[in-house]
């Protein structure tokens, strides 16, 4: 667990153990940086879950150099996180800027010391830096972003309370990139309990008249009433969120929760085990993430060779298939549009990183080695 005394490391750090995701035979590595408050700070986090839960706890190990992690499987949460200052916008580019070195770090420490084996989940944001640079290094099939997963379940939940039922009951999917430009696919809801033409009436009354044309100035626009309405009455903003439609809500709703100073960390947490379950299932499951495409999908009549937040089948190998549907044209033309912002903003910071650590250096050939080893 990189970053394991973060708000979301400690999270995924605690829930990991709460719900005996790990029994006690296995490992957990708490990871945190050499000097000042992480270094101390990790070994009591450690010390901590063991008073909580020492009946079923798992082994815990506390590394602070890169060059000690070792794991089936690695969760990115290292690095700086966005502000909760009401009112001030996340700043994409500081937090590409500083974490890319992070990334970087890592990408290369399980590169030089890892298994060549490891399944790598990211949650740091940029999300799809952090995907694009170990994707990189490691094997881009060993390597997933969580976002597009907990975009996916913030959907279901909007959608299943709009239209009266638990989130258990609704699927499909929301991929592109985390954040607002995240693209909800409406074609791919699935309400279990309902036939084909009575999902078609709900999903119509609940989404109404409105497209993904319009997407992009109905979050700004969210989010400028929800400035203005948290100055006067916090708990009014939060009302307000309610009154919108379920896509709107969707990114509305997790802006408004950090801006309110809770962050998300329960969420993410809960978003990124599903993932870390699922690889050490030992089956195949079907879920949304961020990984490195080479082609394997194509839009606007181009192939995408970059990051891209998709339906994947995810196994204790990492992801093996893209499984995106055929789209509506909204949502096509919305995704290929996200598809390009992606690549103009992780190209730069790409390059930042691959030149902290030497771009194909030692490590991208050996592990893309290994991987085919093992493949």
């Amino acid at each position: 667990m990189l970053g394991a005394t973060g708000d979301v490391g400690r999270q995924i750090c605690t829930q990991l153990v709460e719900r005996r995701v790990l029994p006690p035979t296995s490992r957990l590595q708490l990871v945190g940086r050499p000097g000042g408050r992480s270094a101390t700070a990790t070994y009591g986090l450690a010390a901590d879950l063991v008073d909580a839960y020492d009946e079923h706890a798992p082994l815990l190990d506390v590394a602070l150099d890169p060059s000690d992690v070792v794991a089936d499987v690695v969760v990115v949460a290292a690095g700086r996180t966005a502000g909760t200052t009401p009112g001030a916008p996340v700043d994409r580019r500081a937090l590409a800027q500083d974490n890319a070195r992070v990334f970087a770090t890592y990408a290369d420490a399980l590169a030089r010391h890892g298994s060549g084996r490891e399944v790598v989940v990211v949650v740091s944001n940029p999300v799809e830096l952090g995907v694009a640079v170990l994707g990189d290094a490691l094997g881009r099939h060993r390597v997933i972003g969580m976002g597009a997963w907990l975009d996916t379940l913030r959907f279901r939940r909007e959608v299943a309370a709009s239209i009266g039922v638990r989130r258990h009951r609704v699927g499909g999917f929301a991929v592109g990139q985390h954040g607002d430009d995240l693209v909800p696919l409406w074609s791919t809801v699935r309400i279990a309990g309902l036939d084909a033409a009575e999902r078609r009436a709900e999903v119509a009354r609940v989404r109404g008249p409105r497209t993904l044309a319009t997407y992009d100035d109905e979050i700004a626009t969210a989010k400028h009433a929800l400035s203005s309405a948290a100055v006067q009455d916090l708990a009014a903003a939060f009302r307000l969120v309610d009154t919108w439609p379920p896509d709107v809500r969707l990114a509305a709703r997790p802006w408004m929760t950090q801006q309110s100073g809770a962050k998300t960390a329960a969420g993410t947490a809960s978003a990124t085990i599903d993932l870390i379950e699922t690889v050490l299932d030992g089956r195949d499951t079907v879920v949304a993430g961020q990984v490195l495409l080479d082609g394997e999908v194509a839009l606007a009549g181009e192939p995408v060779h970059g990051v891209l937040g998709v339906p994947v089948v995810l196994g204790p190998e990492g992801w093996t298939q893209v499984l995106l549907p055929a789209l509506a044209d909204d949502e096509h033309e919305r995704l290929a549009a996200v598809a390009r912002r992606i690549a103009a903003g992780t190209a730069p910071w790409t390059d930042v990183a691959l030149d902290e650590v030497g771009r194909g250096g030692v490590g991208r050939a050996e592990a893309v080695e290994r991987e085919e080893a093992v493949r």
